[in-house]
């Protein structure tokens, strides 16, 4: 059992408890194994650091953003030793009072840290900075600000929501007091878990405002990542209270920046596509909700992937078509999907009894994914499947026979429901009022008609969206445009080169 132990601890490197300790008899295994596990970590974030303070003094944000890339897999390995050796480490000497507040949201040091971070050791600073001979680097604020948003972070997967809240007010208020540009990156994902922590709290819509001031205040300073976030989180926030008006508006008055990122692109569509099918417009919500799934992570993010297939599915059902049988197959959406693969086969089939059981069965669930009120919505779509395969299944059927096949409460209702179906083209036929039964038409050949266009203008649409999606998100390095071209000097020295040769060949044709 030990063996086993031990094994299980070094083969990952998360979520490393003392309630592990208490388990295995030799509590000097564990304990090793998290010293390597806290140093490997340390090591990790010691290189993050040096990216930080490459891309602040080189001006390239790009660098910036690769550290934002692995802030889940670092924060996932956080703890309160981490995070102390991190603030002894890189908080100036000149910053005391700054670094003592963050010491006050983390643990205090047991023993063994204590005595490791003694001078006798040098294990704390020395591990975190790199022993170099060269004069220490210059102060640089962003890291200051990254070690705190990781503290931030840490609060919050610990429950620790009160002083999260407070720890991330004070970093937005230093983020504003500082107002530096490479500071854009870091501040849009500070303000994201400023607003986690409210929502959290359960407090959501106190902090609408304070997004809506920094929202104009990043459109002014054309702040393209703050903006991109920003816009997220009100649509965020409106979604939340079911705000659905202000959430159109917001959209109708704002421009979601081209540069944002995949992931804020894939948030952001999401949005408007929900917006959208709640507004009846389910072309619009579809288009949105595929273009979203195009764009959201391929190997990551799977709940929100789930999130957004359970409402394509539900639009693509109340557009009149069937979801293919591929997207509730997969092994990350199957379980999840598996409500509405049975919605999807009531819906398909026109039965209406199913519909119904599947309601009753997977209310909760459907209201917990925020789906229910367009799932209410089906049930004209199931009703006007059933009527299309009775008309296909009878060239002549009776009223009350068609309202006890679809479980209606009278032939009255019935010849409603088949009067509307003919009108909106979903089935050939008449209906006798007199004699009370309804008259099927002959089939028409689907070429002779529309539908074929349609969809191929579909298709079309479809490839041509992508088309431009691609162009949107191709990146090119900067300033390569130049290096095939040539300077002023070597043009003359082409174009003189050009003359001699010229010359030379008209020599040759008077000589000849």
């Amino acid at each position: 059992m030990v063996k086993e132990a031990v094994k299980e601890k070094k083969g990952t490197t998360q979520d490393v408890e003392m309630k592990d300790a208490d388990s295995v008899p030799n509590g000097d295994v564990p304990e090793k194994g998290k010293k390597e596990t806290d140093q490997l970590t340390l090591e990790d974030i010691r290189e993050q650091v040096k990216l930080i303070e490459k891309g602040v003094n080189g001006k390239e944000p790009r660098f910036v953003s690769r550290v934002l890339w692995s802030f889940s897999a670092t924060r996932r390995r956080l703890n309160h030793s981490v995070l102390r050796r991190l603030i002894n480490a890189y908080f100036p000497s000149t910053n005391m009072a700054a670094k003592e507040a963050l010491q006050l949201y983390l643990d205090e040091p047991m023993d063994t840290e204590s005595h490791a971070s003694t001078p006798s050791s040098s294990v704390s600073t020395p591990s975190t900075r790199p022993r170099s001979s060269r004069p220490p680097p210059t102060y640089v604020p962003e890291v200051e600000v990254y070690i705190q948003l990781l503290v931030v972070v840490h609060l919050i997967d610990t429950k620790r929501l009160d002083d999260a809240l407070q720890c991330s007010e004070s970093l937005v208020q230093k983020i504003i007091g500082l107002n530096r540009r490479s500071m854009d990156a870091l501040a849009a994902k500070t303000l994201f878990y400023h607003a986690r922590v409210y929502e959290l709290m359960g407090q959501l819509n106190q902090v609408r405002s304070f997004l809506n001031s920094r929202l104009r205040t990043s459109t002014i300073h054309v702040d393209s990542h703050s903006q991109a976030m920003l816009l997220n989180l009100l649509l965020r926030n409106y979604l939340h209270y079911n705000l659905y008006d202000q959430a159109d508006k917001l959209v109708s008055k704002s421009t979601f920046p081209e540069t944002a990122n995949n992931n804020e692109w894939a948030r952001f569509l999401y949005y408007i596509g929900r917006i959208k099918a709640i507004q009846l417009e389910y072309s619009a919500a579809h288009r949105h909700l595929t273009q979203a799934l195009r764009k959201a992570p391929t190997s990551a993010a799977v709940g929100f992937k789930q999130t957004v297939s359970k409402l394509a599915i539900t639009v693509e059902l109340l557009l009149g078509e069937i979801p293919e049988r591929s997207q509730f197959i997969s092994p990350a959406m199957k379980r999840s999907l598996a409500p509405y693969f049975q919605l999807t086969q009531a819906v398909r089939t026109g039965n209406l009894a199913k519909f119904n059981e599947v309601l009753e069965k997977y209310g909760d669930r459907f209201q917990a994914d925020n789906t229910w009120t367009l799932i209410i919505r089906l049930r004209h779509n199931v009703i006007k499947t059933g009527v299309r395969m009775i008309s296909l299944s009878y060239s002549r059927i009776s009223l009350a026979d068609i309202a006890q096949k679809l479980q209606l409460d009278s032939p009255e209702d019935a010849e409603f429901i088949v009067a509307k179906a003919i009108r909106d083209g979903v089935i050939e036929a008449t209906i006798d009022h007199e004699k009370g039964y309804v008259q099927s038409k002959e089939n028409i050949d689907i070429y002779s008609t529309r539908e074929p266009q349609l969809a191929f203008h579909q298709r079309i649409s479809f490839c041509l969206d992508i088309h431009n999606q691609s162009v949107k998100a191709m990146r090119f390095p900067p300033k390569s445009y130049s290096k095939d071209l040539e300077s002023a000097e070597e043009q003359r020295e082409r174009e003189r080169q050009d003359l001699e040769l010229a010359k030379e060949i008209a020599d040759d044709e008077d000589d000849f």
